[in-house]
């Protein structure tokens, strides 16, 4: 099975799933609109701090913590990881940070993180051993990265709208005029752009060029006026999918995983360039004011029973290889999985991690096509 094949399978079908998903991003709470809080004061609390996506401040990830707590991790959140580590360079302190793998070696050159003491997880050896292993997670001076969820970013369709043609499924699907204003993409440079680097025939296995990055920008610029709304809250993106307000969007594979359960006839696309293969982990902060607790809130979620959550409440993959044990295997094939899913991680198109610049002029040039720039 070859990278596409694997991801058109990741389409999904009904699952048990949360009544919604929560809001990301503009419907989540962030550090600037929680009333009175000052840049340390998430990290004064008795809890450790977990400082994340929204979403992800789900009670379901945490059961061991709370079992031995008593209550979740305390939840601050951001829309996306750009947002979170630029809160931190001004000063922000939390205990743990969800960045993806290809932000590693930038958060860690930042002097902001520590190792973490892989010996303080109980759950650490059953984690796979190439996501443990992505380019900056580990090194001499220890674990700086422990890798939680994965999968796929792409294109979910309303199949009974769209049809892609004998061209068959393609990024391009997205430029067709037929749908111009009826396109839904995700607000941030850390999928989108990637995926227009994809169809700009950019290998974004290896450090971009300064011709790599204007290629792409000028792809994203010929995309702007089909776009109707960049959004990082998935729960109204799927709505509008719903509805027919947008009739195709790049998502995550939670999306399709949803409407489908919904009945809303939708397909997650497999480009016949490739789809983005993302993973995101988690960081401690070096001045982590709880680090036990900080320690509890990691090995929570690469717990076996977090992983079981994971992968049937948001159709991801999840970083503990026996988490796929406990989950049948039925809704493992819904998903594209099966008890072992070595070759979904063998086979996927990853993001070669960027230096700081690189990143910063990639978001530079993401928020200025937005703006119509």
């Amino acid at each position: 099975m070859n990278k596409n094949d694997i991801a058109a399978a990741l389409r999904g079908s009904p699952v048990s799933r949360r009544d919604a998903v929560k809001a990301l991003g503009a419907m989540g709470l962030t550090v600037a609109t929680l009333p009175g809080m000052t840049r340390r004061a998430a990290a004064q609390s008795e809890r450790g701090t977990y400082f994340t996506w929204g979403g992800y401040d789900d009670e379901g990830l945490f059961p061991t913590f709370i079992e031995k707590h008593g209550t979740p991790p305390n939840f601050v959140t951001y829309g996306d990881a750009e947002e979170g580590f630029t809160k931190m360079k001004a000063g922000f302190v939390v205990d743990v940070a969800h960045p993806c793998s290809n932000d590693i070696p930038r958060w860690k050159e930042s002097g902001l993180f520590r190792p973490i003491d892989t010996s303080m997880l109980s759950n650490f050896p059953d984690v796979f051993e190439k996501l443990a292993t992505l380019p900056g997670a580990r090194d001499d001076g220890g674990q700086w990265y422990v890798p939680f969820e994965w999968g796929a970013t792409s294109i979910t369709y309303r199949t009974d709208i769209v049809d892609p043609g004998s061209a068959g499924e393609s990024w391009t699907m997205l430029f067709d005029e037929e749908y111009k204003g009826k396109v839904a993409v995700i607000d941030s440079a850390a999928d989108t752009w990637w995926c227009m680097a994809i169809l700009a025939g950019v290998d974004i296995s290896k450090p971009l060029t300064p011709e790599n990055i204007e290629k792409t920008t000028e792809m994203m610029r010929k995309l702007h006026p089909q776009i109707r709304m960049y959004t990082n809250d998935m729960t109204s993106l799927a709505q509008s999918l719903a509805s027919g307000e947008v009739v195709m969007a790049v998502t995550w594979n939670e999306t399709p995983v949803q409407l489908q359960a919904e009945g809303v006839p939708v397909k997650f696309a497999a480009p016949k360039e490739g789809t983005l293969t993302w993973n995101c982990g988690l960081m401690m902060h070096k001045d982590a004011p709880n680090v036990a607790e900080a320690h509890d809130i990691i090995d929570a979620m690469i717990s076996t029973t977090t992983g079981k959550y994971c992968i049937e409440e948001y159709g991801y993959g999840h970083s503990n290889a026996k988490s796929f044990d406990m989950v049948d295997a039925e809704t493992l094939a819904s998903l594209g999985l099966d008890v072992d899913p070595t070759e979904y991680i063998n086979a996927g198109n990853f993001i070669y991690p960027q230096t700081d610049e690189v990143e910063t002029q990639m978001n530079r040039d993401f928020e200025s096509v937005k703006t119509g720039f």
